[in-house]
């Protein structure tokens, strides 16, 4: 068996498409399925069957996916315990967060960090994707909702405080709001009540967009207080206290954490947020 091939099978269950799966591998997609074939070829049975234009496991490619899924775990703690032998705070470590958090905070301080450790290297990605920590598709995740389950050091980094915000001049009885695909949050869940026959303007999955839309005057938002408080051209309406709050939290493989150049980013991190404990908080 080429245990490469097992990459393959891997990213086909998680992405669900031949084409997904490719980019995610950075490959053709013909690739991927001579990949496919020639593992189910070596195993003597299919492993997917497609349905739906989704390539879905069948009874065996369950189990083989499962297992697999765990060497591709272990794989990714090996390379993690081989770093944990220098004490040399250099290299790339791999951040994930939402986009305000990732962009418009994280980045700004940057040269902080990087005056202490001048090898130290952040590959900074702004996602709502809840990239995979023990797969090292990053190395240290920021999270908006604590995982129920996983091999993480968990840290607590601080209360964001959400309101409502509008421009000065505006009318405030529209709204500008998420789009369903951000529905579950739990301040759309708060909004939802609040909207009882008012009319909504905009909706969006870009926070910069909520931003932009309020200051220009198109409808009121729900927005997090770190952000708007500072924002030219927004007010907040709905009072002193945020109208709702959620936990910030860091995600850290235990492996991970042992690397010099993890811990020196992590650490920082926790820094940063004690420091702006207030703002945050709204």
């Amino acid at each position: 068996m080429n245990w490469d091939d097992l990459r393959f099978l891997v990213e086909i269950g998680r992405e669900g498409t031949l084409a997904a799966a490719a980019r995610r591998l950075k490959v053709d997609q013909t690739t991927v399925a001579r990949r496919l074939r020639a593992l189910e070829d070596t195993l003597g049975t299919p492993l997917f069957e497609r349905s739906d234009k989704h390539w879905r496991p069948t009874a065996v490619g369950a189990s083989v996916l499962e297992r697999a899924t765990r060497i591709e775990e272990d794989v990714a703690g090996l390379a993690r315990l081989a770093e944990t032998g220098t004490r040399t705070v250099s290299g790339v470590v791999r951040t994930t967060s939402v986009s305000a958090i990732a962009s418009d905070y994280l980045v700004p301080r940057l040269n902080g960090l990087y005056a202490r450790h001048p090898e130290l290297l952040v590959e900074l990605i702004a996602s709502n994707d809840n990239l995979n920590v023990s797969r090292r598709e990053a190395d240290i995740a920021i999270r908006l909702a604590r995982p129920e389950s996983g091999d993480f050091l968990i840290r607590k980094l601080a209360d964001v405080g959400f309101a409502v915000y509008a421009a000065p001049s505006a009318q405030h009885d529209d709204w500008v709001t998420y789009d369903d695909e951000l529905a579950h949050t739990p301040e759309m869940r708060w909004l939802a009540a609040q909207l009882a026959g008012q009319r909504v303007r905009l909706r969006t999955n870009s926070l910069a967009g909520l931003l932009r839309a309020v200051a220009g005057g198109i409808g009121r938002a729900v927005l997090p207080c770190f952000l708007a408080d500072s924002a030219p051209g927004l007010i907040r309406t709905s009072g002193p206290q945020p109208v709702l709050s959620r936990d910030l939290w860091l995600l850290v493989h235990p492996d991970a954490r042992r690397q010099p150049r993890v811990a020196a980013v992590a650490d920082w991190l926790g820094e940063c947020f004690a420091t702006d404990a207030l703002a945050f908080r709204g």
